[in-house]
């Protein structure tokens, strides 16, 4: 049985875009797996982005691989993670406009029973992670899907992570990758989530 895995993240540096490959590798591990990894795009102007240098490499490199995550995205998917580094305790506009513009899908119940996940970057241990995980998780709740959350479930969890998803710490200046352990953490997100998807599939059709 196939099952349709959307990793959609929004990242300035490259930190948010680690910890979603290492979930799109963890959901790899279940067999008959599609994934669609994708980048939502810059809301900041132009000419904000041109002074910093790392942010213009960064984004190109990116846009490369990426594209947009759509609405048709998120219908497609059978479970879905989102990721965004954290502003304030909160997601970033990013990451908030593409849960906004799901209005239609809404609307159609098309999104009720799918699996999710969230994750996210900070810049310091105590900058947000866990309260950022947590704003993401009330749209989701709106849409009906099934929060799938990492809880304490794997040996990696009492390592790096939050019980509410995957994260990481990148520094002040942004420049710091997930560690290792984040990254087990990340995998170990991809598996479960994509997981349980696939139980709930099986049970619909059987």
């Amino acid at each position: 049985m196939e099952i349709n895995v959307l990793v959609a993240f929004y990242s300035r540096y490259g930190n948010t875009r680690a910890l979603a490959e290492g979930i799109a590798e963890g959901a790899r591990e279940i067999e008959g797996v599609n994934i669609r990894m994708r980048r939502a795009a810059d809301l900041a102007p132009e000419e904000v982005i041109a002074h910093d240098e790392r942010w213009v490499a960064a984004r190109e490199q990116m846009m490369e691989v990426y594209p947009e995550p759509t609405n048709e995205d998120l219908e497609w998917a059978d479970v879905i993670f989102l990721g965004t580094p954290t502003r304030y305790g909160n997601p970033t506009a990013e990451i908030k406009l593409v849960i906004d513009k799901t209005g239609p899908l809404w609307l159609a119940g098309k999104l009720v029973d799918k699996v999710c996940s969230v994750f996210t970057s900070t810049s310091t241990m105590h900058g947000g992670n866990e309260s950022t995980i947590l704003a993401m998780l009330h749209p989701m709740m709106h849409l009906g899907m099934i929060i799938v959350a990492p809880g304490y479930a794997d040996s990696a969890m009492f390592v790096a992570g939050t019980p509410y998803g995957a994260s990481s710490v990148s520094g002040p200046n942004a420049d710091e990758l997930p560690t290792d352990a984040d990254m087990a953490v990340a995998r170990f997100v991809g598996r479960r989530a994509t997981e349980r998807a696939l139980w709930l599939k099986r049970g619909k059709v059987s």
